[in-house]
């Protein structure tokens, strides 16, 4: 051993490493300087306690500062909330996540299918069975006839942007090497996945000091090709009806300013996905509101006539384009500006713009100067925003009794919400309800899981951000920048999704952290009721009601004597219960005020409030590819598959 080297076990290599890394970001000039992973959650078992566990309390004992431990209930959920952590930070940072083997391992299977599906950067660290075979085979080990070097952790290859397994000490340096720079680049990120066998975790090794030295991950942010500008410009200056679909990019590469500066100048409207709501305020002058199968009546009214649609920053998933429907103009054109090629090439463009979106609009605004679309588009953007404005404020104001529509509740919660909070939701039928209605007001104040749409996703990804805002207000507050004020975030959820991980609440108890939580009560699943209803399939499968047993039926008996309320109380958390009546919405929008007034360590706040599930949110007047039963004997689905076969006979290639 050299005075360059230090004798460790892999585990507090790891640790140590991931302590010195820090992506670097330049946006507009001003450089950000983040610690990329500042800190690790993990659930222990035999796989990972006397590693990455061992490693961690020691360093707790040196010096906490270097890598905070954070407990969880869930692995999943543990992704989880370092997805939401990472969407706030823009995704300039995110968390480890240490397991145990087999069960433990194989539980983070879908919270690394959630992040690569949206995008975003977590570091996953499974342990694995001996890489010696010492002990084969140990507990929990997956044992295969024809492949005894595959364990439970190759499960996580196709979910992973990067996979290694380190079965050797020495292998750690280029595994965490690959990792993070997979990690930091916004083209590539998503789950990164490094499998740690557990004797390996153990071992000791001669760790060199540049390995365990400070080291930045400068975020890439490529310049547009000029040749690509010149051609966009011309294709912009020659349509008639252009119109922008602004997704979740926008968003990562801080281009939401620029994006205004670009519509005011152009008068081109914008439409926006599910990861682009924020991307302008809901009552900006061009801002359409949401596109696609969950849009509103304005966007897809303008995006069914458009000649060229500008894609910056999406990937153009099938609610985004109605299922291919959306776009009815025979001689539309995509530009697509995105940072990953994948989806810069999406529908056959010609006009690929394979860029950060800001500096692609920064050079667009140049391009197009003295540009400016038609008058008569203008006025088109302003009559159907009237329109749907007034259709969303009727959905808001009209009053059921004794138990409100989901519409009045969104109302309810928006109102009540100041322009920096953040609302957090994921599955169900919120998501499309609120991606039509939700009036944002900051860019940072809509945060929907939709990639995956992951049931049980709300409440771990609303901690997730919580986090996140609370680490904003600390380092505005040392910069002496603001007050410190943190923003509230505010979970809205079903009972659907609640019953599937609800059980970070405790996690929230324990860390006395404030997480409001809307909690509606509709008795079972909402969403999919509704849409099997639409299918011919009457809402089979979708009540939480008494099996009758004559009839093997869950759909007619009565419904459970379950208190998701006194649930949420036994975990610790705070709740008020909005009884059904009159005056529900006014309550509501009361609780979520005096929640909010409520200090910063109070722990999370629960309000429970029961809705109806029949009632619908308004038309995006759009249409969403679920097939349908082409043979049946009900007459429900017969009529279901014609009405199919009608929106089916709409559908395009958009190939351009």
């Amino acid at each position: 051993m050299t005075s360059s080297t230090r004798r460790m076990t892999v585990a507090q290599a790891v640790v140590e490493f991931l302590s010195k890394q820090y992506t670097v970001d330049s946006v507009g000039g001003t450089e950000y300087r983040e610690r990329l992973i500042p800190g690790t959650f993990g659930i222990f078992g035999h796989g990972n306690v006397a590693g990455v566990g061992q490693a961690l309390k020691q360093y707790q004992q040196l010096d906490p500062s270097v890598m905070p431990y954070y407990q969880g209930r869930n692995e999943q959920a543990q992704v989880h909330q370092a997805v939401g952590y990472a969407r706030h930070t823009r995704r300039r940072q995110t968390f480890a996540i240490s397991t145990s083997i087999g069960p433990g391992s194989s539980n983070l299977l879908t919270g690394a299918a959630l992040a690569t599906t949206n995008r975003l950067p977590v570091l996953l660290l499974p342990s694995d069975t001996f890489a010696t075979r010492a002990a084969d085979p140990v507990l929990q080990q997956l044992e295969l006839p024809y492949a005894y070097d595959i364990t439970v952790n190759d499960a996580f290859r196709p979910l992973s942007k990067f996979f290694d397994r380190v079965t050797r000490p020495e292998q750690l340096f280029s595994a965490f090497h690959h990792g993070l720079r997979v990690l930091t680049d916004p083209a590539e990120t998503g789950a990164v996945t490094i499998s740690l066998p557990q004797d390996v975790q153990a071992e000791a090794l001669d760790v060199p000091g540049e390995f365990l030295a400070e080291r930045e991950w400068r975020i890439r942010r490529p310049e547009a090709e000029d040749e690509d500008i010149r051609r966009a410009a011309e294709a912009i200056r020659a349509a008639k009806r252009p119109l922008i679909v602004a997704g979740g990019g926008v968003l990562y590469a801080f281009a939401n300013e620029e994006l205004a500066k670009f519509t005011e100048a152009t008068g081109i409207p914008v439409g926006n996905t599910q990861a682009g709501v924020g991307v302008l305020p809901w009552d900006s002058k061009y801002s359409l509101g949401a596109i696609g199968s969950t849009g509103t009546t304005a966007a897809n009214a303008l995006a069914a006539e458009a000649d060229l649609v500008i894609g910056i920053g999406t990937r153009y998933e099938d609610f985004t384009t109605a299922s291919r429907t959306a776009f009815q103009n025979p001689d539309v054109k995509f530009i697509n500006i995105n940072v990953a090629p994948i989806d810069a090439y999406k529908h056959g463009t010609t006009l690929p713009i394979v860029a950060d979106a800001r500096k692609a609009l920064v050079k667009l605004n140049t391009a197009l100067g003295g540009y400016r679309a038609g008058a008569d588009l203008e006025q088109q953007v302003a009559a159907e925003k009237k329109r749907w404005n007034a259709i969303v404020d009727e959905a808001f104001d009209t009053r059921h009794t004794p138990l409100p529509a989901q519409n009045e509740i969104i109302g309810a919660t928006n109102r009540a919400m100041d322009a920096q909070d953040v609302v957090i939701c994921a599955a169900g039928s919120l998501p499309g309800d609120l991606h039509k209605m939700w009036r944002v007001r900051d860019p940072f104040g809509y945060h929907v899981e939709y990639a995956y749409s992951c049931m049980g996703y709300e409440i771990p990804g609303g901690l997730g951000v919580k986090r996140a805002t609370l680490d904003e207000a600390n380092l505005k507050a040392a910069a002496g920048g603001d007050d410190g004020k943190v923003r509230d975030v505010v979970v809205m959820v079903g009972d659907g999704s609640y019953l599937m991980m609800h059980t970070e609440l405790v996690t929230a108890v324990a860390e006395g952290i404030k997480l409001i939580v809307v909690l509606i009560q509709n008795h079972g699943y909402a969403s999919i009721g509704s849409l099997s209803e639409s299918l011919g399939s009457q809402r089979f499968g979708t009540q939480y009601r008494v099996l009758d047993k004559d009839k093997h039926s869950f759909d007619e008996g009565d419904k459970l004597p379950i208190d998701l309320a006194t649930n949420a109380e036994s975990l610790g958390a705070k709740v008020i219960r909005i009884e059904p009546g009159e005056k529900v919405i006014a309550e509501l929008e009361q609780a979520i005020r005096d929640a909010k007034a409520a200090p910063e360590g109070t722990g999370p706040i629960v309000i429970h409030v029961e809705s109806d599930p029949l009632l619908d949110a308004p038309s995006s007047e759009s249409w969403w590819d679920v097939p349908v039963s082409q043979v049946a004997e009900l007459d429900s689905t017969k009529q279901a598959f014609q009405t199919y076969i009608d929106h089916k006979s709409r559908q395009r290639k958009l190939l351009g």
